[in-house]
């Protein structure tokens, strides 16, 4: 049986983002929602943080998935770009 995908977006809208395992991405989406609740990050602590998070769970290149994943929030305005510099990441506050 082949394995689910999903189609990730790209915050350049004339930019194509990967298709990925839909299962792969929702480990490295609720990881960096975890993550993005507690504080902002630059992209360096960021990606360090998801590397401590999911490394024993995590099967495949995590910081390629980690940035394939983080673009794609970014396109659906889950999480966005701050204006400080340097730059950091912030989760986007939902009401829901």
């Amino acid at each position: 049986m082949k394995e689910e995908q999903i189609q990730t977006l790209h915050p350049q809208p004339d930019k194509t983002n990967k298709k990925i395992s839909l299962a792969k991405y929702h480990q490295i989406k609720d990881a960096l929602s975890g993550i993005l609740s507690k504080k902002e990050l630059s992209h360096t602590d960021l990606m360090e943080a998801l590397y401590v998070e999911v490394k024993d769970t995590f099967v495949g290149g995590i910081q390629w998935y980690g940035e394939t994943v983080k673009l794609d929030l970014e396109a659906r305005k889950v999480i966005e770009r701050t204006k400080s510099k340097p730059e950091k990441y912030k989760l986007v506050k939902v009401n829901s």
